[in-house]
């Protein structure tokens, strides 16, 4: 086999090997902890094991001295004949020990490394209060009477609001069309940041404000709690147009549980701002969109469960609502799920002892001679 065939075989098998290596450990993240590897909620126990990682290219090219020193050689009068044969498999399957062992020391070190995801599970004694703060992510949320956008500033401002609370286990929803929980009750307010540091309008279907299910998924995640005080406040710029349940018998169902809604529309008119384009110069440029608003119903929410209603047309109300809401509300001990870090290395070493093993089964088929 000539040099340049040998090393496009090379590159080709290691380029395969990494693909494949990549595949398994991203479904066996799936499939085992049902997360993506894309997901914020990850980190690194020893980041520092990144070093390591500067030996991977060393294993890959150390192959080269190896084979030099170890390749067997005999000695033939006419070289230019062994030049025009074809070349085996087994030539070619010469360099997949080599790859497969330098994808498996790559995905060792990144075992290593230690990858972990955020949950919180470990209990503790904390006074506070229980909070679910309940999104609006409708795509009404981009406009741009408060600025910079409704949706930026209603994430700076509850970002605030975490690092406020640190006593109160705080949840989140969010709703457009349907509602979902983004973040279980919990104290870590290092996952709530990263939860909400990644939203964005597009990640659920925004063509409807379903206010009613977003109150009913929130009530959800405060049906086991034991707290005095249970909170949702509810941050909306429009009227309930979607949903199977009615904001009406969210309201009954919260009264019920005895949960108080705080409702914070935002936006004072049925017209507002919306950026549809930029400039020639990187301006922004402007037109009206139509929003409705429905003050009434939110108000009646917030009557029938306690809790009052804001009505706020800039970000500085925006933060005075949040806390007038915490300043009247009563603390109360509760236990808490503190955090926990689920062990993530199985998925990366796993599939490196497997390309470890097939790398001795390839050298001990492949020194057969001749």
């Amino acid at each position: 086999m000539k040099p340049a065939e040998r090393r496009a075989w090379a590159v080709g098998w290691l380029l395969l090997a990494a693909f494949v290596g990549t595949v398994v450990s991203l479904r066996y993240l799936g499939l085992r902890y049902q997360i993506l590897i894309s997901d914020e909620q990850l980190r690194f126990e020893r980041p520092w094991a990144a070093l390591l990682l500067t030996a991977v290219p060393l294993v890959w090219l150390s192959r080269f001295s190896v084979q030099r020193r170890s390749r067997p050689r005999l000695q033939f009068s006419r070289a230019s004949t062994l030049a025009t044969q074809r070349s085996t498999w087994r030539a070619r399957l010469g360099s997949l020990p080599s790859a497969l062992r330098t994808i498996a020391v790559a995905l060792l070190v990144v075992g290593l490394a230690g990858p972990q995801s955020i949950h919180a599970r470990d209990t503790a004694d904390v006074s506070g209060i229980e909070i679910i703060l309940t999104l609006d992510m409708s795509g009404s949320m981009e406009a741009a009477d408060i600025r910079p956008t409704r949706f930026r500033a209603t994430k700076a401002v509850v970002r605030d609001f975490i690092d406020r609370r640190p006593n109160d286990r705080i949840g989140a929803v969010v709703f457009g069309r349907d509602a979902y929980t983004l973040l279980p009750l919990t104290t870590d307010r290092e996952a709530l940041r990263t939860a909400l540091r990644g939203l964005k309008l597009d990640q659920i279907d925004g063509r409807g404000t379903a206010i009613g299910n977003a109150v009913g998924v929130s009530l959800n995640r405060l049906k086991r709690s034991q707290a005095k005080s249970k909170v949702i406040i509810l941050l909306t710029d429009g009227e309930s147009n979607a949903g199977n349940m009615s904001p009406s018998q969210a309201a009954e169902l919260a009264s019920t549980m005895g949960v108080k809604i705080y409702p914070i529309l935002m936006g004072v008119s049925d017209s507002a701002p919306v950026q549809q384009g930029t400039g020639l110069f990187g301006r922004a440029i402007f037109g009206t969109a139509n929003y409705p608003v429905n003050p009434e119903l939110l108000d009646q929410m917030a009557t029938e469960t306690g809790g009052e209603f804001f009505l706020v047309s800039d970000r500085a109300a925006l933060e005075q609502s949040f806390h007038q809401i915490l300043d009247a509300l009563e603390k109360t001990d509760i236990e808490d799920a503190g955090r926990m870090y689920t062990e993530l290395f199985p998925a990366f070493v796993g599939p490196a002892l497997i390309f470890l093993l097939i790398e001795l089964l390839a050298l001990l088929w492949l020194r057969r001679w001749p």
